[in-house]
């Protein structure tokens, strides 16, 4: 058995329920060794670091 509605959602219910349903933007930071933006806690691909720390070796290009 599914659930059954009762009655019938206007477009102006069933979209008002959806407006928060939206992307946002992914949050950027700077790099505290080189500089470039990067997603946080995570470990910069460009230098290879992480919390100012050498984590991985990255090849030149």
């Amino acid at each position: 058995m599914s659930i059954c509605p009762k009655n019938k959602s206007s477009r102006s219910h069933r979209d008002k329920r959806r407006a928060n349903w939206k992307m946002s933007a992914p949050a950027l930071v700077k790099c505290s060794n080189c500089g470039e933006l990067m997603m946080p806690h995570r470990v910069c691909k460009k230098c290879g670091s992480y919390n100012k720390k050498k984590i991985v070796e990255v090849a030149a290009e």
